[in-house]
């Protein structure tokens, strides 16, 4: 395990329930209504998918101007939420300080927008992250390996010999077709099993040695060797 890329809403901070506040919001704007069937189909998504989900199923058409406000409207509401501060899940904060104190490189792989991802960092705390990418800086967000390939990159490592920790079945996939081993903690959304997915209620469950453990299961399964 040459390091860890982190997802960031839902697995180390509660947001997607800010997020539930501001696309209720967004829907009431544009004259509807949210429901929880078609917000849990958002979870984790990149914000493209999202709006055209929105418009899709408001009926609204997917004109590029009108999307391109909603998609503003939205990002603008939920950054004042984030200013707020956000809530760290449990034993995120603890892991990221453990993995720091032993030198364990980590990046930042979120679907959310740079503008919004810098607003959280300053909750979060950017010091831990030796990269952050985000998914208006890559072709295609998740469920796309785009965003994971190029953490690996820009740690100068291959994605295998990352484990990548998750928390949405839209995050899990990218992971994987990155070709990430992933530790899988599930927020709202239940994710199904899988042979590269080792699943955890709680990052409070988990050391850095039990990540190291997880790693070495997951590519033993396939006879795998990074380097």
């Amino acid at each position: 395990m040459n390091a860890v890329l982190f997802d960031m809403d839902g697995t180390l901070v509660d947001s997607e329930k800010l997020w539930d506040i501001s696309l209720a919001a967004l829907y009431e704007e544009l004259g509807g209504t949210l429901t929880p069937q078609v917000r849990a189909s958002m979870v984790g998504g990149s914000a493209a998918d999202t709006i055209r989900t929105v418009h899709t199923d408001l009926g609204l058409g997917l004109d590029p101007v009108a999307m391109a406000a909603s998609d503003r409207w939205l990002h603008d509401y939920t950054a004042e939420l984030f200013d707020g501060g956000l809530p760290w899940c449990d034993g995120a904060q603890e892991l990221l300080e453990a993995l720091a104190a032993q030198g364990i490189p980590m990046a930042l792989v979120t679907n959310t927008a740079r503008s919004l991802t810098d607003r959280a960092l300053k909750s979060i705390g950017r010091q831990y992250f030796a990269a952050t990418v985000c998914g208006d800086e890559v072709a295609r967000g998740k469920p796309a390996p785009d965003v994971y390939q190029r953490a690996a990159t820009l740690l100068g490592l291959v994605s295998s010999a990352c484990l990548a920790i998750e928390d949405s079945v839209t995050g899990t996939a990218a992971a994987e077709s990155a070709g990430c081993p992933v530790l899988v903690v599930p927020n709202d959304v239940a994710v199904p099993q899988g042979p590269r997915r080792y699943h955890i209620s709680s990052l409070a469950d988990v050391g850095v040695a039990d990540l190291r453990r997880i790693f070495s299961e997951l590519t033993s399964r396939f006879g795998e060797r990074t380097a």
